[in-house]
């Protein structure tokens, strides 16, 4: 009787379910109303992250793109601009939103790897050049890098940029959705990348597995204005700490297995002819003539992966595929690409 074989998603990190343990976990959360802030899991989420990155507090949001735009639209007003690199998430996967609702526009500087580029910046910068131009609020950073294929910003480079911003009186945005893998990857201390932002988001539904969430963290003054801002814009959520729950489980056991995920990704960059020491953490892009075709014999073999352009792939590795799926994956992937 022939043995029906999983399909192994490469496709994001963000189709993880969550284990066993942790929905043991969410079953038995204690839950209250959390848009009276009543939600005892949610409120110890909320002050557990933010005292990870040194900040005053912290809020729940249902989506990382939810937290960005809270955090985007605390430091930069209405007609005046982002910078940030030209593939960022805020500029490239938000759908607009951060212009539609809110008037924000942005610039862009370009990396290979999506890292930050200070000298680009000080071009682009124009806090005050008249009434011609729009002024520039604030500079975003991704770190660890999306489409840039999951490229760290070295600390150093961070301060850098911090003390460049208080110079010009500008605001530091950090989308620090997989900064826990940036952590994890470089010894970085969450703390040290908390310094440098004036407000963040870090996101618990990818690398670190759990189904739903992410956390915008700023001032106490930023957080208490993005919690009205979040329930006007239909955010706010009631019992939310059976996902809490889960948020808090995965802090506990899934940060420091992220560095599997890296060992991961770098198995399937060999395997795929990319150069495994530019792979920072788990993501892996790959150049090829055509991406949908590849996407779709991989399928075939019962490997999926993504395609984030017409010849670009990605492969994100994550706590549902094991060593050996990886291995698996690695002799499906190869022949594709010699």
């Amino acid at each position: 009787m022939r043995t029906l074989t999983r399909v192994i998603d490469l496709r994001s990190d963000t189709v993880t379910e969550p284990t066993d343990p942790m929905r043991a976990v969410m079953a038995a959360a204690e839950v209250g109303d959390d848009v009276y802030a009543e939600d005892p899991t949610v409120n110890a989420l909320e002050e557990r992250v933010a005292d990870l990155f040194g900040h005053q507090a912290a809020l729940f949001c249902v989506t990382g793109s939810l937290a960005n735009l809270l955090a985007v639209r605390s430091v930069v007003p209405a007609g005046h601009e982002l910078l940030c690199e030209s593939q960022a998430h805020v500029a490239r996967a938000e759908l607009g939103a951060h212009a539609t609702l809110f008037g924000v526009t942005t610039r862009n500087w370009c990396h290979p790897r999506g890292l930050l580029d200070l000298a680009q910046v000080e071009r682009l910068v124009a806090p005050d050049l008249g009434p011609y131009f729009v002024p520039t609020a604030a500079v975003s950073v991704e770190n660890s890098h999306n489409f840039g294929g999951g490229g760290v910003t070295p600390l150093a480079d961070l301060q850098r940029l911090r003390a460049f911003a208080d110079e010009h009186g500008l605001a530091v945005h950090v989308d620090g959705a997989r900064l826990w893998n940036a952590s994890v990857a470089t010894g970085t201390p969450m703390r040290s990348y908390g310094a440098v932002a004036d407000v963040m988001a870090v996101s618990l539904s990818k690398g670190l597995g759990a189904p739903v969430g992410s956390l915008l963290l700023g001032s106490a003054q930023v957080i208490a204005d993005a919690r009205v801002w979040r329930k006007r814009l239909g955010g706010g959520w009631r019992q939310a700490g059976v996902l809490a729950a889960a948020g808090l489980h995965a802090l506990d056991h899934h940060v420091e297995r992220l560095a599997e995920d890296h060992a991961h990704a770098r198995v399937l960059a060999r395997a795929c002819g990319v150069d495994p020491g530019s792979v920072d953490t788990n993501i892996v892009v790959v150049p090829c003539t055509d991406a949908p075709t590849v996407v779709a014999q991989a399928q075939a073999a019962g490997v999926r992966v993504g395609a984030v352009g017409s010849r670009v792939l990605r492969l994100v590795t994550h706590l549902d595929v094991s060593a050996a799926e990886i291995r698996r994956a690695a002799d499906v992937l190869a022949p594709l690409f010699r």
